[in-house]
């Protein structure tokens, strides 16, 4: 339907009319809008109205949002003449076509009676609404493009034989053009050439030919586009009124990429032309039914960590260094929503009275989830990966995180029944050269492991896994890792296997070290095998008792036979730097350590750890164990 339409425009600065409005009118503070307003609550491309049967269709394209009724505008909507539009501090009105047409008429003819023999001469009408808005041209020939979208390059001038082609606005529009601050809408006409005898090159369009380029959006531009086609799909949806198991259920995923293809053929106008429709599709089906961008870093078999900082900085893990990522989400929303769609069937909740979270993937991969108001840059999330592959002592060979005689002597250790203690920072592999260790454990034995997250996974047949539960929602419930140390005494364990020793379980996986339960495993957080003494102390007397610090010591020299030390070096490799033997108390009452091996570095390229792994000469009281045990050969002992 063709037709000129009138906009009233009111402000706090007053109201003004705009008149001869045609095609698609775009509203918004950038330059080329139809209807310019400047303000910084209006979107560069904030919104579209077009002329309908009967009244006009009014489609958002803003961040802010465009208002009808106290109501955003979702999708098209189509609306009567004369209904307030709201588009920041500014109450739009669109007039019938040809009303204002209509108006002017009547009101010339009067005048022309008046004064017979004046000419009718046609004053633009004012259209400055005031300082913080101005209506400035019409709108382009080519269909405008949203929001989120770039503008377009400017095309070069039309040419004549390499010159540029003069240009002269029409006569109604020139005389509108001579008062400042009143802008008619005009149209660029290009200037007759006069006929020659020489012949004259065509006028020629340099764009006319080439494809539509693929549109470059910035990160902004797109996750508004994302943010808004996701809340049209979840709209769609309805995804409050489904059960957290219809949320799982794989028959969803048809349904919700019908809807998602219905919808971006619904609104094909108001997307950049030459967009990848299968990637922006795909994106949006990660965010509604899986975890958005972090679909692709865990499916990355090279990522061991995914660090989410807030919904726009995420950085991985990738062979010990970190690396910055361009994967973002498009909103704090989408990010919420990936974490609750971890944790959510695992039966815990994360809101501002629970704002912390601890949980596993169902591969077995590690979660740690923070959200405001302890998060101060918006919802955290932290994923340490659970590897698919099962590692072996041969695998950490070829690592360099340590050599064949350090290996065979581990193995010897845990096939002797010798108690370890596997000592490291964080990030510096003691769950996975716990899990390693384990498998030497003979298929006859039977093994209780307790953890926080399960993450070991033991070849062996008699295995009984453990896991913490943390309290419920009424504050109830929690079974902590000594509650399961203590458990486990009375299931008739062979081997205990502790994930790791932080509290007051500490006392109690010594006492089971030492009452028939030798051969046990666990971990602990330090810098050194000394260090770990200390801790394991410090830990101790967590547990509530007031022992004297001796007593505590002389528990750990008869409990713990061997610390392993592993340690992350700066470029990003894991190594075992220490292997070494508690001997005992010596006479000023601290434990007594002997090293066996030991991992000397050298000088090496910049950024490079190298070095040797080198036995030290001591040999561990526990030697005779291993010939007896026919565990070395002749003359090899280490």
């Amino acid at each position: 339907m063709n037709g000129a339409i009138d906009v009233e425009i009111a402000s706090a600065q007053g109201t003004r009319t705009m008149s001869g409005l045609t095609g698609l009118i775009v509203i918004g503070r950038a330059d080329g809008s139809s209807v310019l307003l400047k303000h910084d609550d209006v979107s560069r491309r904030h919104a579209s109205v077009e002329l309908s049967d009967g009244g006009i269709v009014v489609r958002d394209l803003s961040t802010n949002g465009t208002f009808v009724d106290g109501k955003r505008v979702m999708g098209a909507l189509k609306l009567p003449f004369g209904k307030p539009i709201q588009v920041g501090p500014f109450t739009l009105r669109f007039k019938p076509p040809g009303a204002a047409a209509s108006a002017r008429a009547v009101a010339g003819g009067i005048e022309a009676k008046a004064k017979p023999d004046a000419a009718v001469k046609q004053e633009p009408e004012p259209s400055v609404l005031a300082e913080d808005a101005v209506v400035l041209e019409e709108e382009p020939k080519a269909k405008p493009t949203p929001d989120f979208d770039r503008h377009a390059p400017k095309r070069p001038p039309l040419t004549v034989q390499g010159k540029k082609a003069p240009v002269v606005p029409a006569p109604a529009a020139a005389a509108a053009t001579a008062k400042p601050g009143m802008v008619k809408p005009m149209s660029p006409v290009v200037k007759p050439i006069a006929p020659s005898a020489t012949p004259r090159a065509p006028i020629t369009d340099p764009y006319r030919d080439l494809p539509v380029p693929t549109p470059d959006l910035s990160d902004a531009e797109r996750d508004r586009l994302k943010r808004w086609l996701r809340g049209l799909l979840l709209e769609a949806l309805d995804l409050p009124s489904l059960r957290p198991e219809e949320l799982q259920d794989k028959a969803l995923s048809p349904r919700v990429l019908q809807l998602m293809d219905e919808l971006l053929d619904e609104h094909a106008r108001e997307l950049p032309k030459g967009l990848d429709r299968g990637r922006l599709r795909k994106e949006l089906a990660d965010e509604v039914l899986g975890l958005g961008p972090l679909e692709d870093l865990l499916s990355d078999s090279t990522v061991s960590e995914v660090m989410v900082v807030d919904r726009a900085t995420i950085y991985i893990e990738r062979r010990g260094r970190l690396e910055m990522t361009g994967a973002r989400f498009s909103s704090e929303d989408a990010l919420r929503s990936a974490i609750e769609r971890i944790v959510t069937p695992l039966g815990r909740r994360i809101d501002e009275s629970t704002p912390m979270v601890d949980a596993r993937l169902k591969d077995g991969s590690r979660v740690n989830a923070i959200i405001p108001p302890l998060a101060l840059r918006g919802p955290c999330l932290t994923i340490r990966k659970f590897s698919s592959k099962k590692l072996g002592l041969p695998d950490l060979i070829g690592f360099g995180s340590l050599d064949e005689r350090m290996a065979r002597f581990l193995t010897r250790s845990v096939i002797a029944r010798r108690n370890i203690l596997v000592s490291g920072g964080t990030g510096s592999g003691k769950t996975t050269l716990l899990n390693v260790l384990s498998s030497a454990i003979p298929d006859d034995e039977r093994i209780v492991t307790i953890e926080d997250a399960a993450e070991l996974r033991l070849a062996q047949p008699h295995v009984v896994s453990l896991e913490t539960r943390p309290p419920n929602m009424e504050g109830k419930g929690e079974y902590s890792i000594r509650d399961l140390v203590k458990n486990a005494l009375r299931m008739r364990p062979d081997r205990i296997v502790v994930g790791e020793c932080r509290g007051g379980e500490a006392l109690d996986m010594l006492q089971a070290m030492n009452t028939g339960h030798d051969g046990s495993l666990t971990t602990t957080h330090a810098n050194s095998p000394e260090e770990a003494i200390g801790r394991l102390e410090t830990l101790v007397l967590m547990g509530g008792l007031e022992l004297p610090a001796r007593a505590i010591r002389e528990q750990i020299a008869n409990s713990i036979h061997v610390v392993v030390q592993q340690a992350r070096f700066v470029d990003g490799s894991r190594k075992i730097t220490h292997i070494s033997e508690v001997v005992g108390i010596e006479e000023d009452g601290q434990v007594h350590l002997e090293d066996v091996f030991e991992f000397h570095r050298t000088p090496g390229e910049r950024g490079r750890v190298t070095g040797e792994f080198r036995a030290t000469g001591y040999m561990p009281s526990f030697i005779n164990e291993f010939i007896t045990m026919g565990l070395c050969g002749d003359g090899e002992y280490l």
